[in-house]
């Protein structure tokens, strides 16, 4: 219902302002939607049982891009905080309902909430942000008391860099407009972003992109990076030995043909969170798995990166094999959550 009646408006809207370009959603969409977890086995955020109280507003609309594609968001956030900026708005006539005056005073005092933009992978060519693991990642973030925002962003093969990263900072703008404090009480100074593999790929990248405050248009002020295809230039591919499924994965994220040097694929200079870093940056946790299926040097790399440009960094090194938010077991959430709750207070 909600998703049909945001398309019902939005569609009046550019029928109003000349732009006749037939909406469309990302495919696939849904739960059931890939995950980069492999299997069904219980691991890493699978792990998570989320508790009572959790409110899931799905399918809110933050965009519509020039080829008409809806690009949609998930919020996830404790009920009490947004209950009591909405009590906040009623007594000040928004609804015309009645409020004790010692109920408005509470929600004038109620403190705002950092928010967290939840990054989905798949290889830039998959994945939703409302599959079963992303959803669980979404309402685990809520549990700590984060307004969580899982984004939807334009994927491979219909469109390439920087596409992806482009909706993602988007969103995060779209975080910032006053209307999404008055809905959800966030506090446009506390974004931070995490992301898994494609998804790390980006988070990162959004964390380096632009200079300065963090409180200002689509920067954030820390990052949450796991197991993300991050060094995307040849060099860095040929040094950790990248798999030809690697390879061909970010050439088409790129635009690129597979195999040529960066000179024949700057996108892949420009798309390489490194290549942006300097010291007014936001920290930076990242998370890897000894053996998996992006080379750890990639992590290791961006590490010492970061590091060299005087950007603070956490590095975990977790044992085995999994990957993304498959890594992302109790005791990772938990180095997680107080890197979050450090940052943004």
């Amino acid at each position: 219902m909600a998703a049909t009646a945001v398309t019902a408006a939005l569609t009046g809207i550019l029928a109003l302002s000349g732009f006749h370009q037939q909406l469309r959603e990302i495919d696939p969409p849904g739960f059931d939607s890939a995950s980069e977890v492999a299997g069904t086995d219980r691991v890493g955020i699978r792990t998570f049982i989320p508790p009572e109280g959790i409110v899931v507003d799905a399918d809110l609309e933050y965009g519509v891009r020039e080829d008409g594609t809806l690009l949609t968001l998930d919020v996830c956030h404790p009920a009490a905080p947004v209950a009591a900026v909405s009590t906040a708005a009623d007594a000040e006539g928004g609804t015309g309902a009645a409020v004790p005056a010692e109920a408005a005073a509470a929600a004038d005092a109620a403190p705002t909430l950092p928010a967290v933009v939840s990054i989905h992978g798949g290889s830039w060519q998959r994945g939703d942000k409302a599959n079963t693991d992303w959803r669980n990642v979404c309402r685990w973030l809520a549990s700590e008391g984060f307004v969580a925002v899982s984004v939807n962003y334009r994927l491979v093969p219909d469109a390439v860099f920087p596409s992806a990263i482009d909706d993602v900072a988007l969103a995060v703008e779209w975080l910032r407009e006053p209307e999404q404090f008055e809905r959800f009480g966030i506090d446009p100074a506390r974004i931070g972003a995490l992301g898994g593999s494609a998804g790390g790929s980006l988070a990162a990248l959004l964390g380096t992109s632009g200079e300065g405050a963090h409180d200002e248009g689509s920067r954030v002020a820390a990052v949450v990076e796991l197991s993300g295809p991050v060094g995307l230039r040849a060099d860095d591919l040929a040094a950790d030995g990248a798999s030809v499924w690697l390879r061909s994965i970010i050439a088409a994220y790129l635009g690129c043909e597979p195999g040529v040097d960066d000179d024949a694929c700057p996108q892949a200079v420009d798309a390489s969170p490194a290549t942006h870093a300097d010291e007014s940056d936001p920290p930076v946790f990242i998370g890897h798995a000894e053996d998996e299926i992006v080379p750890i040097g990639q992590s290791q790399r961006l590490a010492g990166e970061l590091a060299s440009a005087g950007v603070p960094v956490e590095f975990a090194v977790v044992p085995g094999g999994e990957h993304s938010i498959g890594i992302l077991d109790e005791a990772l959430r938990v180095r997680v959550a107080a890197f979050l709750h450090e940052q943004l207070g």
